[in-house]
């Protein structure tokens, strides 16, 4: 049985990514010393965050391997690519599956640069589309029904982000958001969690904790 994320391209990129994320912490620290005073925006962060790999865990990425590869989706959103070491996991799934493909959002330029060598490195960059700038933008302008999204960049924006995905969410559609431990992701989590909101959610306790919010 086909697993792409054993093929040595893919493996290859992700240890190397997950490799270098280890200096994140040293590096965040230098890059938001520069950041202004003021609250920055999201494209100021965006580029102070330009070498911060911020990733998923393993088991995260290996638990959203299963679940794409479980939901078989025709067209998967993921907001905050970063360095893509999620989008590859989401990436080898869909190329398991044979069918479907990753739409994902990114800001930074250098980051995008970066991100689209490593898919043309694994192999994987026929069924990974970036969509550069705005979350809020450059989803807005697209008709597709998502059959699955991950929700990973900038927490105080999850639930603009889902809010402008829900009309294209069917019954049975999975949404996933990590890092629930963090304060700035509790609008997001309040949502999800509130059963008037539509959704049956549950937290999954790997790393910081992922979200996996099931549209009734």
């Amino acid at each position: 049985m086909m697993n792409t994320l054993t093929d040595q391209r893919v493996k290859q990129a992700i240890d190397r990514m997950f490799a270098a994320a280890e200096h994140d912490d040293a590096t965040a620290a230098r890059a938001y010393a520069g950041l202004p005073a003021e609250p920055p925006t999201a494209q100021e962060l965006a580029d102070a965050s330009a070498e911060i790999y911020m990733p998923i865990s393993a088991e995260g990425g290996k638990l959203l391997y299963n679940l794409v590869r479980a939901t078989r989706p025709a067209t998967i959103v993921e907001f905050g690519t970063s360095f893509g070491i999620s989008t590859l996991h989401l990436a080898a799934a869909v190329r398991d599956n044979g069918t479907g493909h990753v739409l994902t959002t990114e800001m930074s330029k250098d980051k995008i640069a970066a991100a689209r060598e490593t898919f043309v490195e694994a192999g994987l960059d026929d069924v990974i589309t970036i969509l550069e700038g705005d979350a809020l933008e450059t989803l807005a302008g697209r008709t597709e029904p998502v059959g699955f999204a991950l929700l990973d960049g900038w927490k105080d924006l999850c639930l603009p982000v889902l809010r402008l995905l829900e009309p294209r969410l069917a019954p049975g559609t999975l949404v996933v958001a990590d890092d629930v431990n963090l304060d700035s992701l509790r609008p997001y989590l309040d949502h999800v969690r509130d059963p008037e909101s539509g959704y049956q959610s549950v937290t999954f306790p790997i790393e910081d904790g992922m979200e996996i919010s099931c549209r009734l």
